[in-house]
């Protein structure tokens, strides 16, 4: 079978050489010349067969003289000298083998061994022995780590014998066999020296690390900021720090009314001082009275406080008899004629009865209508001893037309705006949503949308009508929209027979003054905050519906 010879250039056979014999544990210098280095010396007999075979044929006398007159060797006698230094570096390259020299220049080989081996003794009149590889360093692998790779010998002129060079000082290799198989190095890197980072690079390094700890220094800073300034306030009410709920004793300034209806606790009067200003949160007096255990009843009347009190300092002004208004009333916007009468009966102690009676004939204060629904203005009240029923109802009548007046409401049309401003007072949430509450109700009285809706379609009306104004729901019920009645306008076109509640100066204003826009329809979305969606088509209705439902179901007992 013939021999399969590597090819000329194989790193790796020459590599695979030099590792031990797994059989016999022996290591490459005690193996027998490599294949390659028997191969080399078979080229460089052969090279000096057919130096002497190309050898001109020469006179005696020109043979034996050179061109500067020193004798020269003839042919017959320069080829037994070839052959004889071939042979030598035959045999050198041999041993260069044995003793573990690589192609590479491995440690351990005498200095100067070139990367055949030889001793690149010259052979004759223009034979030189040199390397079949650039000169210049190459890559090495080396055994020891303090061994130096060695140099390829420089080219030697005729008679000369081969000079070794030394390895550059300093030059270390930058790998090794455990490196090459472990795969922290290649081939290719064996013997360079490794790479030292440019300047440029080392005085980058520091800066990028200094930039990557201050955005993470940045963002540490900017999450805990943003964090406290959400749950700030909260961390400090858990552990008892932060602003405290209560304004600081000697603050209290001015004058102002709350009023206090039966069956009022801590919890529902709690709010009512904060919106009157008379407290500093809407829980500072509750907190005050859960905190110290306090137990107080609270007296139905209007009482006269001072605004930016403690919370000690409210309690104690409220057991002061002189503090509580006998004759004072105080209305809210948005109550019905049988509410108000209730209140006024129980903060200026009139019977009820004597109250009906003074309201039975509308006329009397010059109101064009069959009932006073709507015309007992919301406001605080102040009253001498011993007024008539008939004296109360005729000042809140006088107060009503007073508002109607200054909103430039003409006098034949004032039953009508009170109508629309009743509805927008039970309807509406905010200020900007009053007036576009009135647009939706002007809107949907134009004739042209009438025909297309047909009817006006408020809830608050069709409670009213129904009687299921206090029944703390929003939406109506199934038999509240089939109840046969003027105020129903699910089932009657345009608007219902009167007012449906008292409305104060914002909601006669915006009855008299609609915002501008195409709105048809509107659903508050959120009964906490108050927050509605106005839309001009039925499918932007029904999604603003559908957002409404979802919030009920998240909130049961909230009001839908």
């Amino acid at each position: 079978m013939p021999e399969n010879t590597p090819p000329e250039s194989d790193p790796f056979a020459d590599l695979y050489g030099r590792l031990p014999d797994p059989r016999t544990g022996s290591r490459a210098a005690d193996a027998p010349p490599s294949r390659r280095a028997a191969r080399e010396a078979r080229r460089a007999e052969n090279d000096t067969t057919a130096a002497g075979d190309a050898a001109p044929q020469s006179s005696p006398a020109r043979a034996s003289e050179s061109p500067t007159g020193s004798p020269q060797p003839t042919a017959a006698e320069a080829a037994p000298r070839s052959a004889a230094a071939a042979a030598d570096t035959a045999r050198a390259t041999a041993a260069g083998h044995a003793a573990g020299t690589s192609r590479t220049g491995a440690a351990g080989a005498p200095a100067g061994t070139s990367r055949t081996g030889a001793a690149g003794a010259t052979a004759g009149r223009g034979a030189v022995a040199t390397s079949d590889a650039p000169a210049g360093p190459r890559r090495g692998v080396a055994v020891d780590a303090g061994t130096q790779p060695a140099r390829e010998p420089a080219t030697v002129g005729a008679g000369s014998a081969a000079v070794a060079t030394e390895p550059a000082p300093g030059t270390v290799a930058s790998g090794s066999l455990e490196q090459l198989f472990t795969g922290q190095t290649t081939t290719h890197e064996i013997g360079h020296t490794a790479p030292q980072p440019t300047r440029r690079r080392r005085r980058v390094g520091p800066w990028i690390a200094l930039a990557v700890v201050v955005l993470l220094v940045g963002g540490i800073a900017g999450g805990g900021f943003a964090l406290w300034n959400t749950y700030g306030e909260r961390v400090q009410a858990f552990f008892g720090g932060g602003e405290p709920l209560d304004y600081e004793a000697g603050q209290a300034t001015g004058e102002t009314r709350v009023t206090i209806v039966s069956g009022d606790t801590g919890e529902s009067v709690s709010p009512k001082m904060f919106e009157a200003g008379v407290t500093k949160a809407s829980n500072s007096l509750y907190k005050y009275m859960v905190d110290n255990n306090v137990a107080f009843t609270f007296q139905p009347g209007v009482y006269k406080l001072q605004q930016q009190m403690t919370s000690e300092a409210v309690l104690l002004a409220l057991r002061q008899p002189e503090n509580r208004l006998n004759y004072s009333v105080q209305l809210r916007e948005g109550l019905t004629l049988a509410q108000s009468l209730d209140l006024i009966a129980e903060q200026l102690a009139i019977p009820r009865a004597d109250l009906d009676a003074a309201v039975a004939d509308p006329s009397q204060y010059g109101v064009p209508a069959s009932t006073l629904e709507g015309w007992i203005f919301p406001a605080t009240y102040d009253f001498d001893e011993g007024v008539t029923p008939q004296q109360v109802i005729d000042t809140m009548v006088k107060r009503t037309m007073q508002s109607l007046d200054t909103a430039g409401v003409p006098e034949g049309d004032r039953e009508r705006i009170l109508i629309i401003a009743s509805i927008i007072e039970r309807e509406a949430r905010s200020s900007e949503d009053f007036y576009k509450v009135s647009r939706v109700i002007e809107n949907r009285l134009q004739p042209t949308n009438q025909e297309t809706f047909g009817k006006l379609e408020m809830d608050s009306t069709v409670q009213y009508g129904a009687g299921e104004m206090g029944s703390g729901s929003v939406s109506t019920s199934e038999e509240a929209r089939n109840s046969d009645n003027p105020w129903n306008t699910y089932m009657y076109p345009g608007l219902p027979i009167g007012p449906i509640a008292n409305a104060g100066d914002l909601a006669i204003d915006a009855a008299m003054k609609p915002a501008d826009g195409p709105w048809l329809y509107f659903v508050t979305v959120n009964l906490d905050t108050g927050e509605t969606v106005f839309t001009s088509t039925l499918s932007e209705h029904e999604k603003a519906v559908a957002q409404w439902q979802a919030w009920c179901a998240d909130n049961p007992n909230s009001g839908c």
